[in-house]
């Protein structure tokens, strides 16, 4: 992705890392169906936020943490853990039309 902008304007490269269909989009899609519970599994997904994270302008010397605070990024197995709660919600409350509560 980092080969694709000419900027290196790291609030732009997040940006595009999260919303845009580069990469977080691909890493949790159907992740409330496969979630991953292998230790390597975890780390496999959280080690493209790592690599990603640590090749910005000025994070290198940083530690992840400290790179996810500075770039207002939670870990990826948080987002995992906040869209199961969000997909049990909404099965929950009938708001997934294809699977009933009942089920």
């Amino acid at each position: 992705m980092l080969r694709c902008f000419v900027s290196r304007n790291n609030d732009l490269l997040v940006h595009a890392f999260v919303v845009c269909d580069y990469v977080r989009p691909i890493l949790e899609y159907n992740g409330v169906i496969w979630s991953p519970s292998l230790v390597r599994d975890i780390q496999q997904l959280e080690k493209v936020q790592r690599r990603f994270t640590k090749r910005l302008l000025g994070m290198k010397s940083l530690s992840y943490s400290e790179r996810l605070q500075r770039l207002s990024l939670p870990i990826l197995e948080l987002r995992r853990l906040y869209l199961d709660l969000v997909f049990c919600y909404k099965v929950i409350f009938g708001l997934e039309v294809s699977i009933n509560f009942d089920d």
